[in-house]
């Protein structure tokens, strides 16, 4: 299996292009947050700086965007170009080829947030997390469960051509709707929506780690579990209609 990561992830960073525009994106929009923000402090984060905010939320963001739009779009091309038939026919067993793809996604997950980390650190001198072992926590079910979700979505694309665009426009709506550009006060109704979609779960449990509210405890158990049963779910739908042959017109 490591051999068989070694290859994916030669696959991703040969990718010029894509590999700076999954990991680059997460990274321009927290300097471009970062410097508009400044020192200014939010009352509904308990007065915390905005810029130690988007840190851990964009690092829920490169979380989410490698386990979701990344792998389905990377499923779905593999699946219609006959690719996914051609390495399921092949001596490779099956299961050494799903798990270097999910462990290719989550190094890839894994290289964002320590990123983000350092450049929060260094440029804006965001503190780094009081608790790693519960960012660890959150960053790994996060991977977990946003990687089903990834595979679930890849299954209800048709084609190559649309998987860019139905990955893309689900996923930048949820972000907005789940406050990750600007904190969602806790008892507004876009809060009370968003409490039903696991983006926005995965963020607070990103921000408990870094003290945000200040004074509250650094496991986001029930955040944690709500994005778990999602990907419970997500894997449900995955078992049942993955397909390795392409789709037919």
């Amino acid at each position: 299996m490591a051999h068989q990561v070694k290859f994916e992830q030669l696959a991703f960073w040969l990718n010029r292009v894509g590999a700076v525009f999954t990991v680059g994106f997460s990274v321009v929009f927290l300097v471009m947050l970062g410097a508009s923000a400044g020192n200014h402090r939010a009352a509904s984060l308990g007065g915390a700086r905005l810029v130690t905010y988007y840190v851990p939320g964009f690092i829920a963001y490169g979380v989410m965007a490698a386990g979701f739009t990344t792998l389905a779009i990377t499923l779905v091309v593999r699946r219609e170009t006959g690719l996914l038939k051609r390495l399921r026919l092949s001596p490779l067993p099956t299961w050494v080829l799903l798990s270097s793809i999910f462990v290719s996604t989550a190094i890839v997950a894994v290289v964002q947030a320590l990123l983000l980390l350092v450049i929060g650190r260094v440029a804006y001198h965001v503190p780094l997390p009081a608790s790693w072992p519960a960012l660890v926590m959150a960053v790994v079910v996060g991977i977990v469960s946003f990687s089903a979700m990834g595979v679930a979505i890849s299954t209800v694309v048709p084609n190559q051509e649309t998987a860019g665009p139905v990955t893309s426009v689900v996923f930048f709506v949820l972000l907005f709707l789940a406050g990750l550009y600007f904190p969602v006060p806790a008892g507004s109704g876009l809060a009370k929506f968003s409490n039903y979609l696991p983006v926005r779960h995965l963020i607070l449990a990103m921000d408990r780690p870094f003290d945000i509210p200040r004074g509250v405890s650094v496991w986001a158990w029930h955040d944690l579990a709500v994005v778990a049963l999602w990907g419970a779910g997500a894997t449900l739908v995955a078992l049942r209609r993955f397909r390795w042959s392409p789709h037919r017109a």
